[in-house]
């Protein structure tokens, strides 16, 4: 998704020849997973970071071109909304210090974002979704200017048969969110940071359905976005928001019903992610017919069409230095912000858990039913850390309650056996302690300020960045103006 194109427009015969090329490389992806022909290097990690361009009213500044224009970096790059960008960091190995220096280059790339951003008279800042925004921002007019999303809204909007796109969100006091759109930009409303593990091939399927069990517990401590056009709902909306925001599904008369392709998945993995990848091409339509000349070994039909279905937890394909191909996993379901060292607090917990429970004598996919783990999560995107969830020995348990029983000390023995420097693992793992503790989340501060100074945004905004800025944890902020 992220290579830009010529023409938003396309013809039967451009749907015909990226079957065909689809076809030939979901068969060569299978081949590699038969015969072993995936990287069995290290561990390594990454990440990508959603972030907004706000104005000194705290308003979505629709300026990303002259954003991108004057920051000069290849690892920021345009997002769907023009108020929005993108930032990448270089991938590490895990082992080591590896944590470490992607939270430096983390830290330095966001640095120079927010020194571009000032110099503009603009704010950079990384929340699930921005409190001030309004209805009418999610417009085409604020579309980025690039070929590729101009084409992913013709393809959405024709997959609909030009039926409007309805959002209908309830939240936990009752207040509900209806709004329609006959666009994508739904999609723009929402941001994250998505974290990425590149995992040797013996345990690719166990690191994704480990994703997939882990992912309550990452998107209630991540929940960022408890504000949608001036309306209280879930402690993270952002879920609920980015699925209706795109809500198109499988082919008709899919044996597996209809299935969105913004979902948590139709279940884990067994033998191998080739599972993922032919499911891709079973169910779901080409939406961007964009033909390649690579050769098929480089799977550029593949990986395009991977990039159309947003699983929560989706199986990625990609390529080392010297061209070998490899297996990711990248988790998508929290929120951006509130700080670089919550947001590194949230990877080392994520990458940390996934390394337990993939060591686990009995895989956990057969102590947790797929239909409990994807529960778990609507949960936690509606209630954050006082949901209720059931967890492998079958009870019902708050959140909170689990990661600071037992889920944090599976995190440090899964960062401990992945080789991860203790000093770091153990510092940055106590952010999630005493935000577990202190039950205050990114959504959780927002509400209280909210209680405590009334509905206004703009205050609500100002006062967040501010904290932002300063770099304290998100356990620390208190409710003052």
């Amino acid at each position: 998704m992220g290579q830009d194109i010529r023409s938003a427009h396309f013809a039967a015969r451009d749907f015909a020849r990226f079957e065909r090329a689809l076809r030939e490389e979901t068969q060569h992806a299978h081949d590699l997973f038969e015969r072993g022909g995936f990287s069995a290097r290290e561990p390594m990690v990454g990440l990508e970071l959603e972030a907004w361009l706000v104005d000194r009213e705290g308003r979505p500044a629709p300026r990303n071109e002259e954003f991108l224009a004057r920051l000069q970096s290849s690892d920021v790059v345009t997002e769907l909304g023009r108020f929005q960008f993108e930032l990448n960091v270089p991938p590490q190995p895990l082992a080591g210090t590896g944590l470490s220096r992607l939270a430096q280059g983390f830290q330095a790339t966001w640095s120079a974002c927010c020194r571009t951003a000032a110099e503009m008279g603009l704010r950079a800042l990384a929340i699930g979704i921005l409190p001030t925004l309004r209805d009418d921002d999610l417009c085409l007019a604020n579309i980025s200017n690039r070929a590729r999303y101009r084409a992913l809204n013709e393809q959405v909007l024709r997959s609909r048969a030009g039926r409007p796109i309805r959002l209908d969100i309830e939240g936990t006091d009752g207040a509900r969110l209806r709004s329609e759109h006959r666009d994508v930009m739904l999609e723009a409303g929402t941001t994250s940071l998505q974290a990425h593990l590149q995992t040797p091939p013996q345990w690719a399927a166990r690191a994704y359905n480990a994703s997939i069990i882990a992912s309550a517990a990452t998107v209630a401590l991540a929940a960022n976005a408890p504000m949608l056009f001036g309306h209280r709902l879930a402690h993270d909306t952002r879920i609920a928001l980015f699925e209706q925001a795109l809500d198109i599904g499988t082919r008709e008369g899919s044996y597996r019903g209809i299935v969105p392709r913004v979902t948590f998945g139709t279940g884990y993995a067994g033998y191998s992610l080739a599972e993922c990848f032919r499911e891709n091409l079973d169910l779901f339509p080409v939406m961007l017919p964009i033909v390649s000349s690579e050769p098929s070994v480089r799977l550029a039909h593949l990986r395009l069409h991977n990039g159309t279905i947003w699983r929560w937890n989706r199986a990625l394909i990609g390529f080392d230095g010297d061209g070998t191909p490899h297996l990711r996993v990248e988790h998508r379901p929290m929120s951006a912000g509130p700080t670089i060292a919550d947001m590194m607090a949230n990877l080392a917990f994520y990458y940390g858990l996934v390394g337990w429970l993939v060591q686990c004598d009995e895989p956990p996919e057969l102590r947790l039913p797929f239909h409990a783990a994807r529960a778990n999560l609507y949960a936690a995107a509606r209630f954050g850390l006082a949901a209720e969830v059931h967890w492998l020995d079958g009870d019902r348990v708050r959140i909170g309650e689990l990661v600071t029983e037992s889920l944090l000390d599976h995190a440090a023995a899964g960062l401990d056996r992945f080789g991860v420097d203790a000093a770091w693992a153990k510092r940055t793992l106590q952010l999630i302690a005493d935000r577990a503790e202190m039950g205050q989340t990114g959504a959780v501060w927002q509400r209280r300020w909210l209680s405590r100074h009334g509905p206004d945004m703009t205050a609500l905004t100002d006062a967040y960045a501010s904290r932002q800025v300063d770099g304290a944890p998100v356990h620390q902020w208190d409710t003052a103006s």
